[in-house]
C-alpha cells in the first residue's frame, strides 16, 4: 500500500492539489501504522477504522465514525455510477460527451431515488 499511496499523493501534488488537511476515509484494511504515520508527514488527515486483528487493545487514533458511515453513500454512488459504465465507456471519445454522460447518469440515479421515495 505504501507504494500505491505515495504514487497517489505525488500524482496529486504534481497536479497542484494541496495535501495539506485533505481528509481521506480508509476501512480497516488499510489501519497500519506506516500508512498513518505516513499521511501525518504529508499533512492528510486519515480517517481509518481500527482493524482488530492488529492488536488487542482499541488505539488512540484519530476517527470520526459519523463520516466514516457518511463513506457508503459515495461507495454506493461510484457503484450506480459503474452500472453506467457501458454507456460512458462507449460514447466518452471526448470530455464534453464523457462529462455529459455522467449528468445524464447522475440524472437517472436521482430520478430512481426520487420515484422511490414516493412510492413508499
Amino acid at each position: 500500500i505504501e507504494k500505491h499511496f505515495a504514487e497517489i499523493t505525488d500524482f496529486l501534488q504534481q497536479s497542484g492539489i494541496l495535501l495539506d488537511g485533505l481528509f481521506l476515509n480508509f476501512d480497516a484494511g488499510f489501519d497500519a501504522e506506516n500508512l498513518r504515520s505516513k499521511a501525518l508527514e504529508l499533512g492528510i488527515i486519515a480517517n481509518i477504522a481500527h482493524n482488530k486483528r492488529n492488536s488487542d487493545a482499541e488505539n488512540n487514533h484519530y476517527f470520526d465514525h459519523q463520516l466514516y458511515k457518511e463513506r457508503y453513500a459515495i461507495e454506493r454512488t461510484n457503484a450506480w455510477l459503474d452500472s453506467f459504465r457501458s454507456i460512458l465507456n462507449r460514447f466518452d471519445t471526448t470530455v464534453t460527451s464523457w462529462i455529459g454522460f455522467n449528468y445524464l447518469a447522475f440524472i437517472v440515479i436521482a430520478v430512481r431515488k426520487f420515484k422511490k421515495r414516493k412510492s413508499r
